[in-house]
This record gives C-alpha cells, structure tokens and sequence, in this order.
C-alpha cells in the first residue's frame, strides 16, 4: 500500500512540534515584547469582561491567553488552544509561575472536540492563518461558541504591506538564490499571509457559519531591541528553518548579508517598523 503524501496539517504540525515551536518558546520574550501593542489592541477589541468564558487560538507560549484570563476575572475562563506541544508545555508553565487560572489544551482547533456553546469570546493572534482547512476550523470553532458569541482576531494583510516581515527571505534568496526553493511562501496555502484577502476571508468565516465579519485595516507601530536581531533572524521565520540543514561554513556570511538588509528599520539602539494587519471582526449568530 502506497503511503499518502503529507497533508498541510501534517506539515503544520511537524512545523509548529519541531524548530518552529522550540525556536518561538527561545525567543518568547522578545516575540512578546515585539508584539505587545498587537496584544493590547487585541484585548481592547475584543471588550472582554469579567464572568466571561474565553477561547485563544493559536495561543503559542500563552502571552494574549494570560491577558485575557486577567479580564475574565475569577468567575471567568481563558482557555488557549495550539497545535504546538512545545509552546503549549511553556505556557502552561508561565500560567503557573503567574498564578493565572488560564487552561491549555494542545490541539488542532480544526478538528478538536470544543464543548459546544462554551465560549463568549474567541481571540486570536495571529493564530488563524495555519488552518489545512479553514472552512471546516471555523466551522468547529463557531459549534463552540454560544450565542452571540464573538470572534475578535489580528491577522497579517499582505507580505507586500508588510516589508519587514519578509526582509529576511529575499535578503537570503539575493545571496543565495539555491535557496528559492526552500523559501517560497503559497500563497493560498497555510502561512502568515494566507488572510492577507479580505475577500476570501470573508467567504471562508461566513462557509464556516459566521455573521457581521467585518476587517478593519490597522498598522501598529512594532519595536524591538537592535540586540534582539541577530536571534530573530537566525532562529524566526522561514530562514530560521533552512539554516540548520546549510553547510556550517555558508551561515555566517548569509546571516551577516540578511541582517545588513534590516538597516533601513534601525532607529538608534532600536529595530522598528509598522505591521499592516487586520482587525478581523464576527460572530455566531
């Protein structure tokens, strides 16, 4: 019997159980200092008060979740989902180290066995762009809201918009084209940019059963140290995947060429830059 091809749920998985997880779980504090204003936005829309049950997807290392678990309050819930086992281990020890009531669960929010109707809020950041099948993962996630329940989301607009974000990957493929290959983004498939359509999101949460999606474009102002660049490009995004299966001896000059091409997004001591992203907005009717 031949043996079926992986499918892009497998490839997630592989990705986010592997380097891709253990490499965001390393860098936690930076991601998290990175991306604290799109936490706050998120937390802000999504208007969460205290008594509220709350679902996070794509929870990663547990930042949006713990804030979230705040807001609820004691006689709340916050519950992250992800499909990383490594990010989940982590969040759950940070929930511990906080004394947070927050509750982790790993597993792939497509298919996963939500109580029904449990949830007054879902959120995400960044989150829900990995879907192998996002008809059907809305579709489930909308089975676990209650009525009137709502989905508050961020989620990247175009790489086109967003510069920074793929400085890395041309920077490499520009020193090493052999590299095309291995850092081409699909650009209807699973990735950071799969919601980048306002249109075919649209499409895709009312298939799932969703009403009132709205997406509001916003740009946030993003900061890191400059200190903290030499570990985002090494360690983060589709770079930081390829580097370990390169020849030793090419990885200090290609890493020296990509983290040159990040000069225009130096202020000072200080990486900056603004994300494009969407505000992504609806709810179970």
């Amino acid at each position: 019997m031949t043996p079926s091809p992986p499918s892009a749920a497998d490839d997630q998985a592989a990705l986010w159980n592997g380097a891709g997880g253990r490499a965001w779980v390393e860098a936690q504090p930076i991601l998290d200092q990175l991306f604290a204003p799109v936490a706050e936005r998120l937390i802000d829309a999504a208007a969460i008060a205290p008594g509220h049950a709350v679902l996070d997807v794509g929870c990663g290392t547990g930042a949006t979740t713990l804030l979230a678990a705040e807001a609820a309050g004691p006689d709340g819930s916050c519950l992250g989902v992800d499909l990383s086992a490594p990010m989940v281990a982590h969040a759950r020890q940070r929930a511990a180290a906080a004394g947070s009531p927050a509750r982790f669960v790993c597993a792939d929010a497509q298919a996963h066995g939500f109580a029904p109707g449990a949830h007054a809020h879902l959120l995400s950041r960044f989150g829900l762009m990995f879907f192998a099948d996002p008809v059907a993962a809305f579709a489930n996630l909308h089975r676990a809201m209650a009525a009137g329940g709502t989905l508050t989301a961020v989620v990247w607009r175009s790489a086109t918009e967003n510069p920074f974000m793929t400085t890395a990957e041309r920077a490499a493929l520009s020193a090493q084209p052999a590299l095309s290959g291995l850092l081409s983004r699909r650009p209807d498939g699973p990735g950071q940019f799969a919601f980048a359509d306002a249109r075919r999101v649209d499409r895709i949460l009312q298939a799932g059963g969703w009403t009132g999606v709205s997406l509001e474009a916003i740009d946030l102002p993003l900061q890191m140290p400059m200190a903290a660049l030499p570990t985002y490009v090494a360690r983060l995004g589709p770079l930081g995947r390829v580097l370990p299966d390169l020849a030793a001896g090419a990885r200090p000059a290609l890493l020296a060429a990509v983290q040159a091409a990040f000069a225009p997004f130096v202020v000072g001591e200080r990486v900056a830059f603004d994300a494009a992203c969407w505000l992504l907005r609806a709810r179970r009717g």
